[in-house]
């Protein structure tokens, strides 16, 4: 297995409120995670980093997963223990108040991923079968279109394009979306935040993964791409390539 992590301010913004990474735990297992915060300056960044380093640590010290099951149960015990962290710290200070995070958390093992999901980051997956989304954005926009109200050509520069109706540590209950899907030899995972989806096309993400290069030089391909499209965002992605035959990188 190969994985690159990479994030990028973009070119607008002051600071980046993402956070992510990969991780491995002791049986050489990998949780990877995007999040982007919300809130401002000392909230939306408060938020993405306390959901990395919840995540990190109690990856880092779990047991091996051996099933779907196991990895479904530890994402959602532990995303909802992120969710009540980062509700109790915005309620016992004032200037994160209002403060969140959308979470893209992968479980990758050798036989399957399990991807968990909150708000309008994004999980894909390159394989046999083509270039797919595995997520549904949990935004206003998007349920206007699931619902028919308006189409996805609107949906693209609608006004209310980043009002989001699900993130971390808004509310005291989570609604999670969890999948497992199988992740197998030359298949690619990518997990990004929605200032490299916003301005990559899927066409766009599918060509690069699909070429030539490192994994680091195609990460690197993305967030230039998004930068020269506007960069008003900032731009986080992490990619898991399933290689076995070099080693683990």
């Amino acid at each position: 297995m190969k994985s690159i992590y990479m994030t990028d301010k973009g070119r607008v913004r002051q600071n980046n409120e993402d956070n992510g990474g990969v991780f491995e735990n002791k049986h050489g297992q990998r949780l990877a995670i995007v999040a982007d915060g919300m809130g401002g300056h000392r909230a939306g960044d408060v938020a993405s980093e306390m959901t990395v380093t919840t995540l990190q640590s109690l990856w880092e010290q779990s047991e091996a997963i051996e099933t779907a099951d196991q990895a479904e149960i530890w994402l959602r015990t532990n995303i909802i223990e992120v969710n009540n962290k980062i509700f109790e710290h915005a309620r016992v200070n004032s200037e994160c108040d209002g403060m969140g995070t959308t979470i893209e958390a992968v479980i990758v093992t050798e036989l399957f991923t399990t991807v968990a999901h909150v708000g309008d980051s994004r999980s894909y997956i390159l394989n046999s079968s083509g270039f797919k989304q595995l997520t549904e954005d949990h935004t206003l926009v998007h349920e206007l279109v699931r619902t028919g109200q308006i189409s996805e050509e609107d949906a693209e520069h609608h006004p209310r394009k980043n009002v989001i109706l699900r993130a971390l540590g808004t509310e005291l209950e989570i609604k999670i979306d969890i999948k497992t899907i199988m992740f197998e030899e030359e298949d690619y995972l990518l997990l990004c935040s929605d200032g490299l989806s916003n301005k990559v096309s899927n066409d766009e993400m599918n060509e690069i993964l699909s070429g030539d290069g490192t994994l680091e030089e195609k990460a690197t391909k993305l967030i230039n791409l998004a930068n020269e499209n506007g960069g008003e965002d900032n731009i986080t992605l992490v990619i898991l390539e399933f290689d076995e035959g070099h080693e683990r990188g």
